[in-house]
C-alpha cells in the first residue's frame, strides 16, 4: 500500500491521477493550461479601477439568481472578482456580505470593493473576516442568495509551479474536500427557504465537485427529497453588459452541476458550479 501511495505523489503521481480521470483529453487540457489564461476586463461605471478575471468566473457568478434578494452572501470572496459581478447586478435595495477567512486576503478584498465599485454600490457591501464553516453556529437561514466559491486544489496553478507539483499527493484532495464540506454544509444552513446557493470551484477532481453535491444530497435529502432541488442555470449576459464585453464560455453537464474546461472554451476555466434552490 505504501508503494502504491508513493506512486501517486509528486509530478508523476499527479500525471497518473489526472490522466486516469480524463483519459485522452488530459493531453489537450495540459496544452490549454500552458497557454495564456482567459482574461476579461470588468469595469463597473463610476468606479476608480477595472478588474480582470476569467470569463468562466464571470459566468459562474452570473448564474446565481438575485431577483428579489435583499440579503446576499459571498462566503469565500477574496480576491473579489465574483463579488464585483454580484454587486454590479444586485437589486438596489439589496445588501451584500462579502466574507474572507484570511485577514491578509480580506484586506485585498476590501481594496477591490473600494476601488472597483462606485460609492452608491460599495456602501451596501459589508466586508468581513470570518470562518465561513462556523458562521452557521451564529446565524441560520438569513440569506436569500449565497455564492460559495470554495478553496480547492486549483490544478491549473499546481501544474504550473514545480514547488507545489513536486509535493502533490491525493491526500491534498482529501484535506481540501473536508474543508469544502464544512463550508458547504454551513452555507446550506445559512440559506433561507426559497433561496439559491451556488457552489463553485476551479478544481478538476470530482471529489471536490460532483461528489461534494452528492454528499449534500445524502445529508439533507435523506428523509425528504423535496428540501432542495438542483436548478438549471440561465445566465443573462445583459445584466452585466454595462460592465464587460465578452462571450460567455460553453459549459458541460455533469451529474449534479456544470463544468467549463479550457480546452474547449478558448482558455477559460476550469470552473465547476452547481446551483440549488432550497424549498
Amino acid at each position: 500500500m505504501k508503494k502504491e501511495k508513493d506512486k501517486l505523489s509528486g509530478a508523476q503521481g499527479f500525471e497518473k491521477f489526472y490522466s486516469d480521470l480524463y483519459g485522452e483529453r488530459w493531453e489537450s487540457l495540459k496544452q490549454a493550461f500552458a497557454a495564456p489564461s482567459d482574461s476579461v476586463e470588468y469595469h463597473v461605471p463610476g468606479s476608480q479601477k477595472s478588474y480582470f478575471l476569467d470569463s468562466a468566473s464571470i459566468l459562474a457568478a452570473l448564474c446565481l439568481p438575485l431577483e428579489n434578494a435583499t440579503d446576499i452572501l459571498d462566503l469565500c470572496a477574496a480576491p473579489g472578482g465574483k463579488t464585483l459581478v454580484l454587486a454590479s447586478r444586485m437589486p438596489t435595495d439589496a445588501h451584500l456580505s462579502s466574507n474572507e477567512r484570511s485577514a491578509q486576503r480580506k484586506h485585498r478584498l476590501a481594496t477591490v470593493v473600494e476601488e472597483c465599485l462606485p460609492p452608491q454600490i460599495s456602501e451596501r457591501i459589508t466586508v468581513s473576516c470570518s470562518d465561513g464553516s462556523t458562521w452557521c453556529t451564529r446565524q441560520t437561514e438569513c440569506f436569500d442568495s449565497i455564492l460559495l466559491d470554495a478553496p480547492c486544489s486549483s490544478e491549473r496553478h499546481v501544474i504550473a509551479d514545480p514547488k507545489y507539483l513536486n509535493v502533490w499527493s491525493p491526500s491534498r484532495i482529501k484535506t481540501v474536500a473536508m474543508e469544502q464540506w464544512a463550508l458547504l454544509s454551513s452555507a446550506y444552513r445559512l440559506l433561507r427557504s426559497g433561496g439559491y446557493l451556488l457552489y463553485s470551484t476551479c478544481a478538476l477532481a470530482p471529489q471536490e465537485n460532483d461528489q461534494m453535491m452528492e454528499r449534500l444530497v445524502k445529508k439533507f435529502q435523506k428523509e425528504d427529497s423535496s428540501v432542495f432541488s438542483f436548478v438549471e442555470p440561465s445566465p443573462d449576459l445583459s445584466k452585466i453588459s454595462h460592465c464587460a464585453s465578452l462571450t460567455l464560455p460553453e459549459y458541460e453537464k455533469t451529474q449534479y452541476g456544470y463544468q467549463i474546461l479550457p480546452d474547449t472554451s478558448n482558455g477559460a476555466g476550469p470552473i465547476y458550479f452547481s446551483l440549488i434552490k432550497k424549498s
